[in-house]
Formats: C-alpha cells, sequence, structure tokens
C-alpha cells in the first residue's frame, strides 16, 4: 500500500470560483494510523459508563443547536443545499445526537432460563471496536451523524471518512464532536478512493452511503474480511399516481421531490407513475408545479432548487434529457454555477438510462399505466428498490393493490424525499446491502450478540 500526493479542492457550486479549501490528501497510511488511535482509546471510551457516553452525546447535540447557523450557511456554500433545507438539515442533526444519547442506558440484553437444571442464559451485545464510516456530500451533517452518534453510543470509536465534496463540512463538524469527546475517539479523515479503501481494510465495522460501484466494492472488500458491513447506495425512486388522488397535492409533493436539492437525494423522485385517468391532469398539474420550483442561489430562503454538486453532474443532468419529449425545464441557465431546470420528460423509450440509472439531478420521467397491477411492474422494473410514494384517497389499494413493490420504504400521500431517524432506513435490490440504518438497527448494527451460559459451580 503506497501513498500518493494529491489536492483536495472544494468548491462553491453556486460559484465555482470561490474555493472553501484546498489540502493535500492524507493518504492510505493515514487511515490506517486513525484506526489505530481508534482502537486504542476505545477501551476507555466503553469502560467510561453509559451516564458518560450518553452526557457526551447530548453535548454534542447542545453544541449543534448552538452552532447551528454558522453550520447551515456552511451547508449552503460548500454544498450547495438550499438554506431553507439546511437549516432543516442541521436541526436534524442535533436532533439525532439528542435521541441517540438516550440510547446508552438501553438494555444491551436478555436473561434466560436453561432448558434443564440450574443456571442461567443470558444474552448481551458488545461493541465491534472501530466503527468505519464513508459518507457522501449531500447531506453532510446529518448522513455522518446517524452513523456516528449510534455507533459511539454503543461503545464504538469512530473514524469517519467524508466525501471530498464535504470537507469542510466535515471538519466543522469534526470539531464540534471532538470537543466532547475523549481524544481519539471520534476522527475525520478527508480523502478519496486510497483513505476509504485503507478505512475498509482496517476497521472493525464499516457504514457507507454513496454510489453503487463503490458501496459494492466497500462490500466485496469487508465480507472478505469477514466484518460487519452496511451500504447505501442508489435510488430510481417512483411515486405512484392513482385516478382518486388529490392530483394537484400530489403533483406539489413530486414536484418537490424532483427538484428538492435539485434531486441530489437517493430518495428524489426520478419516475411518476400515472394510473389510467389521471395521466391527463396529472401531466398538467406537474409541469405547473415544476414551474414554480424556486431556482436559484442556495443562500437565499426562498430558493427549492440550487446548483448541482459541479460541472460533471451539472452535464449528466442535461444529457439525460438530450432528444426527448420535454414537458418542462430542459434548459442549462446561463451565468456562473452548476445549474439545470426542474425537468420532466415523457415517452422515455424503454430500456433508455433515465430508466436504467441514477442521474441525482433535477430530472423524472411521466410513464403511464394501464392499472394498478401494471404500475407495481413499472416500480419493480428497474435494478433499485429504495423508497415509492403512493398517492390515493384508497387505503385498500395503498396497502393491499402495491404490496408487490420491492422497495424498503413507501410513503403514502407524502413525497418520496424525507427521512424518519428513529425508524429503520434502506431499501431492496441494488439500493441496500447489509442491514438497516438509524433507529434500534443502527444500534444492532454497532454490536455483535453474545450468549454467555452460567452454570452452578459442582459442590465441593
Amino acid at each position: 500500500m503506497t501513498d500518493t500526493l494529491s489536492l483536495i479542492t472544494s468548491h462553491n457550486p453556486a460559484d465555482p470560483s470561490d474555493v472553501l479549501l484546498q489540502i493535500p490528501a492524507p493518504g492510505a497510511f493515514a487511515s490506517i494510523e486513525a484506526v489505530e488511535r481508534a482502537r486504542a482509546a476505545q477501551p476507555g471510551w466503553l469502560l467510561g459508563g453509559a451516564a458518560a457516553r450518553s452526557t457526551a452525546l447530548g453535548a454534542v447535540a447542545a453544541a449543534i443547536d448552538t452552532a447551528g447557523a454558522e453550520l447551515a450557511e456552511l451547508a449552503v456554500r460548500e454544498v450547495g443545499k438550499p438554506l431553507t433545507e439546511a437549516r432543516a438539515e442541521v436541526a436534524r442533526t442535533a436532533a439525532i445526537w439528542r435521541y441517540y444519547a438516550q440510547a446508552p442506558y438501553e438494555p444491551v440484553g436478555a436473561v434466560h432460563e436453561t432448558a434443564a437444571g440450574p443456571g442461567l442464559l443470558l444474552t448481551r451485545r458488545r461493541p465491534h471496536g472501530v466503527a468505519g464510516l464513508i459518507t457522501p456530500w449531500n447531506f453532510p451533517f446529518a448522513i455522518p451523524s446517524w452513523k456516528a452518534a449510534p455507533a459511539l453510543a454503543a461503545g464504538n470509536a469512530v473514524v469517519l471518512k467524508p466525501a471530498p465534496e464535504a470537507t469542510a463540512c466535515a471538519r466543522r463538524l469534526a470539531e464540534v464532536v471532538q470537543r466532547a469527546l475523549p481524544e481519539g475517539v471520534f476522527t475525520a479523515l478527508p480523502g478519496g478512493a486510497p483513505e476509504g479503501g485503507a478505512l475498509v481494510s482496517a476497521a472493525d465495522v464499516v457504514s457507507f452511503t454513496g454510489s453503487t460501484v463503490v458501496g459494492q466494492a466497500v462490500v466485496r472488500d469487508a465480507t472478505v474480511r469477514g466484518i460487519p458491513v452496511q451500504a447505501e447506495m442508489g435510488g430510481l425512486n417512483a411515486a405512484i399516481v392513482l385516478p382518486d388522488a388529490d392530483i394537484e397535492q400530489a403533483a406539489a409533493h413530486i414536484a418537490a421531490a424532483i427538484a428538492g436539492y435539485a434531486g441530489q437525494k437517493c430518495t428524489a423522485t426520478s419516475r411518476v407513475v400515472a394510473v389510467g385517468a389521471a395521466l391527463g391532469p396529472l401531466r398538467e398539474a406537474l409541469r405547473e408545479a415544476l414551474r414554480a420550483i424556486p431556482v436559484g442561489d442556495p443562500a437565499d430562503a426562498a430558493t427549492v432548487s440550487g446548483p448541482l454538486i459541479d460541472e460533471r453532474a451539472r452535464d449528466r443532468a442535461s444529457d439525460a434529457w438530450h432528444g426527448l419529449d420535454v414537458l418542462t425545464g430542459g434548459t442549462v441557465p446561463d451565468g456562473p454555477g452548476w445549474y439545470a431546470a426542474p425537468t420532466l420528460v415523457e415517452n422515455v423509450p424503454a430500456g433508455h438510462g433515465l430508466l436504467r440509472e441514477e442521474v441525482f439531478g433535477p430530472i423524472a420521467a411521466l410513464l403511464p399505466a394501464d392499472d394498478v397491477a401494471h404500475a407495481v411492474r413499472l416500480t419493480n422494473s428497474v435494478p433499485y428498490g429504495l423508497v415509492t410514494s403512493v398517492h390515493t384517497a384508497d387505503l385498500d389499494a395503498a396497502l393491499c393493490g402495491l404490496d408487490g413493490l420491492d422497495t424498503g420504504m413507501i410513503r403514502i400521500n407524502a413525497p418520496s424525499t424525507g427521512v424518519d431517524f428513529h425508524l429503520p432506513f434502506g431499501g431492496a435490490k441494488a439500493s441496500s446491502l447489509g442491514p438497516r440504518e438509524q433507529g434500534r438497527a443502527a444500534l444492532e448494527f454497532y454490536t455483535a450478540g453474545r450468549t454467555y451460559t452460567l452454570s452452578p459451580a459442582s459442590a465441593t
């Protein structure tokens, strides 16, 4: 394993001439060293007890609240997150730390009777050691937090490798967290593929969120080592609209899920399946709703759809609608910043890339379906299965007729975007590999179960 010198450069997507930072990548060996420091610090963190861990995580939550305005402005500048959404992410980040601050007091096992004779059987969950976390740029505070907080609550130490595009946000988050924790228990290590690969080679448990190709490689490498791993990857999410839906409400929800944060969420809607008579009214309502989405400077609190993260992402979005029937959008504004207009297309040929791979931009395809069964087949026809939104007034249709959907999450009469951090998060097929994230599921992932048999000593 050799280190190569490279630079990590972070640009403002709304003004690429604004460079937030440019620092040398630390290299693969720095990842190994960070894991070893964390491994040395972890036993003391665990043995410090539940009260110490709970207090520390609560202090992180309070510090994030205090620094909320600054953190939101940093997310706006570094990853182009619209200000209102950035503020909401920071508030949710504090809530995540506060939620897991109670976790150290939760039971870690159970007591059972033996099948025969005197004695007891105990089950107990213990931390793995060092959690290696590899996170994306689009939720620079929330995703690292919903991985790190449960790992720390359970008694692990953490080494975080953020996406290069969110390096400044990760470093600032690390400053906040490290003030509340003992030295070495939490480390944020900037870098790219070399640092991430080395982290997977050394950590005791790995959690990844990012692209499908990289996630599958992370799972393979971790599995070869025999360590627990989870990977949250792509989504090609559908919104199903039945004829009895409130069309105006459905259009508003779907437009927000297509264009919010320029579609740069794994839960964004990229396919809209209109069932039967819903097609005509939905086409018009959705076109108008997308046209009304405020696009512009992410520092403006009114903005809903800001810039894409970089030029390549902007070009990928514009390439996706090339040659298709565009109902609205389909333009790239002049001027600085990597912007693309919220776009709706129809008559997309079967096998088109837009129906196979995630664009990660503000574009969606409108697809007709003859009936509910046809809508389910269309929804299931892609390699991914993260989340589906369903818009209908018929509860039976929502709960029974759509039970064949092979997605990990179904949101009824709500946008596909949105995460409840106290419940399990994850998908099916190529969207997710390994155990679920968030809620109590996260605490189980970051611990290993043990079974103890306690038999009385023989009488002397």
